[in-house]
Order: structure tokens, then sequence, then C-alpha cells
């Protein structure tokens, strides 16, 4: 079984705004954001809809990380 160690709390993320270089806050998985149920539903299934090719057969875990200070936000897969 493959877990994300962000959505579990296990690790935190330590990026940087590539445009004003403050700390990026991670907003949690990007399938949450789909719909109001979304973050409800089995996440190997919305792995296979998400967008990208890859999350779902290397285990990893589409995050949003968005800037505070200059509202940039960017996408990080994260190794489950």
């Amino acid at each position: 079984m493959y877990i994300c160690p962000l959505c579990n709390g296990f690790e935190t993320a330590d990026f940087h705004c590539v445009t004003c270089g403050q700390q990026l806050m991670d907003g949690g998985r990007v399938i949450d954001y789909f719909d109001d149920y979304s973050a409800y539903m089995e996440i190997d299934g919305m792995k296979q809809i998400d967008g990208f090719a890859t999350t779902l057969s290397e285990h990893k875990c589409a995050h949003l990380f968005y800037c505070e200070n200059c509202s940039l936000s960017e996408i990080k897969l994260i190794q489950e």
C-alpha cells in the first residue's frame, strides 16, 4: 500500500516560490478541488482522471502549492 507522506502528516514540504522566494504553502491534493465530493472518492480511481498520466502508475500524489505573497500556484508530484 502506498500513502502520501504529506497527506498523512509524515513529512512537510519545503518548496519556494520561483517568483518571490517565499515558502510555498501546501494546498492539499489536486483531486480534492474537482468538486464537493471528490475528497471522499477512492483515491486510485480519482488518479485515473486527474490529468496526470503517471500519478497512478508511479504512485505519486499531485499537490497544489501556492505562494501567499505573490499568489503563484503550482502543482508538485509527491512520491508516495
